[in-house]
């Protein structure tokens, strides 16, 4: 096999890894809208909260749930070699998904909900699929990078 076979069939490998990957992230992120709407649901319905606080909160729960999931299934091949790197990883997913989940949503949400006085619910569905293509990226490049390996000491 020469150079450009191999660079061929490495990309090859690398596509099918990322829409893999993609497809896993999609499954957890599914199961964390659920997590996030009904959260949305018992904090604004039941407790009554502010919808820009219920939504606050709701995201958070959704994002810690997220992490826990990518890092035992979407990012899977990539594991954290010791415990602290992966409370590291968490602090990473919550400043950068955290960040541009929180942050999106509560703009579209007062944007949706309280300019153009959509469903609350409507709306945050929405908002979640503005925020995942960046926050895939995000985590795939940032928080869950592989750890550089040394080489084999060949000697």
């Amino acid at each position: 096999m020469n150079g450009s076979q191999f660079l061929v069939l490495s990309s090859q490998r690398d596509r099918h890894r990322t829409v893999l990957r993609w497809i896993k992230f999609n499954a957890v992120g599914g199961i964390g809208i659920v997590v996030q709407l009904a959260a949305l649901a018992i904090l604004r319905s039941w407790l009554k909260l502010d919808y820009l606080l219920a939504t606050g909160l709701a995201v958070e729960i959704a994002v810690i749930h997220n992490f826990l999931w990518h890092e035992r299934f979407t990012w899977a091949d990539r594991p954290a070699t010791q415990p602290v790197k992966s409370l590291v990883r968490l602090a990473k997913f919550n400043a950068s998904n955290g960040a541009v989940s929180i942050v999106g949503n509560l703009a579209l949400m007062r944007l949706l909900v309280g300019e153009f006085k959509f469903n609350y619910v409507a709306s945050n569905i929405v908002a979640i699929a503005l925020c995942s293509v960046v926050n895939f990226l995000l985590g795939d490049r940032f928080v869950f990078e592989a750890e550089e390996r040394p080489a084999a000491n060949l000697t």
